[in-house]
């Protein structure tokens, strides 16, 4: 990885929920050249190892965690294991999130003929319990790491949290009402969190990504025949005043320039977006 700058996170210990997805795994991983010792915290314990394994294999130090952040037990148990391998929480990077079919309509537009289709759902059709799994992932799933790690940081100097809201935060996108509305929720907690924070010495702000391709969203942006953009993929290019998706390193200097003391300080509450332009275009 070559970073776009370098900054001193010697003796710091950065808490990654999330961390081996492929995004937060690179921001980990950004963070760990940076002198970081990182805590990978992952629902999948093999999958956290290895990607802290990559880590120790640069000459960083890491451990894997198996985590989940919607149960304090599990957070508790997480936390705990930091505090004796690495030491107190300096940055938490809440990275857990994500979206759920239940909570997703099979449409852009209601077509009031096709209701009744059994093939689509329709918004008369979405799952509550889907609607709240997606919205506990992403805004539980932020509030209760935070409750749990901010506790490590009480009374010390020079930490912060970082939360990964989205750009559908900004502009809802079509088809994903309980994704954009959790990722709104966390950039409203974001900055009611900074303020709760702000003379507790802890500042907090958050990464709002565009599009980047995921394992999560492959599917639904690479047509997996031909391997080419599927139609949704192309309306994002189209809408993407850059005229292309995201890269994973991209997202590396705005992450750095947050957990930078001396570079951002005076940064708090602030929501980031990361979009090639996306949520600015109004499509005119």
């Amino acid at each position: 990885m070559k970073l776009p700058f370098e900054i001193d996170l010697n003796n710091k210990v950065a808490v990654v929920t999330g961390g081996a997805g492929v995004l937060c795994a690179e921001l980990a991983a950004a963070l760990a050249k940076n002198g970081a010792k990182i805590a990978i915290l992952d629902l999948n314990l093999a999958a956290a190892e290895a990607a802290a394994q990559q880590m120790r294999d640069l000459g960083a130090t890491a451990i894997g965690v198996a985590c989940n952040v919607l149960q304090r037990e599990s957070l508790d148990a997480a936390a705990a294991r930091v505090l004796a391998e690495l030491g107190s929480c300096d940055l938490l990077l809440n990275g857990a999130g994500g979206n759920h079919p239940k909570g997703t309509t099979g449409q852009e537009y209601l077509d009031v003929d096709r209701l009744d289709d059994p093939e689509l759902t329709s918004f008369f059709d979405l799952d509550p319990a889907g609607v709240e799994f997606v919205f506990n992932l992403n805004f539980l799933g932020t509030l209760l790491p935070t409750q749990v790690f901010a506790r490590q940081m009480l009374g010390r100097s020079g930490c912060s949290i970082i939360n990964i809201s989205s750009m559908s935060a900004f502009c809802p996108l079509t088809k994903i009402p309980a994704y954009s509305a959790a990722k709104a929720a966390v950039s409203n907690f974001t900055q009611w969190l900074a303020v709760h924070f702000s003379k507790a010495g802890i500042r907090v702000n958050a990464l709002a990504p565009g599009f980047f391709l995921t394992q999560q969203n492959h599917k639904l942006l690479i047509d997996e025949h031909s391997g080419e953009f599927t139609a949704r993929a192309q309306k994002i290019i189209q809408q993407t005043p850059m005229g292309r998706f995201g890269e994973s390193h991209e997202l590396v200097g705005t992450l750095l320039w947050l957990a930078s003391e001396e570079a951002s300080g005076f940064v708090n509450g602030t929501v980031i977006a990361i979009d090639g332009g996306f949520s600015a275009y109004s499509g005119v």
